[in-house]
């Protein structure tokens, strides 16, 4: 993958990730504050809690920080997963910030 490639790709990841934020606020009572800077999302929960979403050119990854831990995603050419096996990113993204909100979200490609 070209680094334009990764780029567009992983831009469109961080459209969805805001996308996700403003459906979720619109449709429930989970108070998700995200801020974009550049390449990174950091979505903050009501409980003052934080996932960091950011991008990671030179390696091609998308990582993810969250109260769980640090998380690295690599584009499979279908879908962006953890390379340590653990997954595909918006399934965990989900998972984490159900986990944080203490309430059931789902975040979409």
């Amino acid at each position: 993958m070209t680094d334009t490639e990764f780029m567009d790709r992983a831009e469109a990841v961080l459209r969805a990730i805001e996308t996700s934020c403003d459906h979720i606020n619109d449709t429930s009572d989970a108070d998700i504050d995200n801020q974009r800077v550049g390449g990174m999302v950091t979505l903050v929960f009501q409980d003052r809690s934080q996932i960091v979403v950011n991008l990671q050119k030179p390696l091609h990854e998308i990582w993810l920080a969250a109260r769980a831990g640090g998380f690295h995603y690599k584009f499979d050419g279908r879908s962006w997963m953890d390379t340590k096996g653990s997954g595909e990113f918006f399934a965990a993204l989900s998972r984490h910030a159900s986990e944080q909100a203490r309430t059931a979200l789902s975040f979409k490609a």
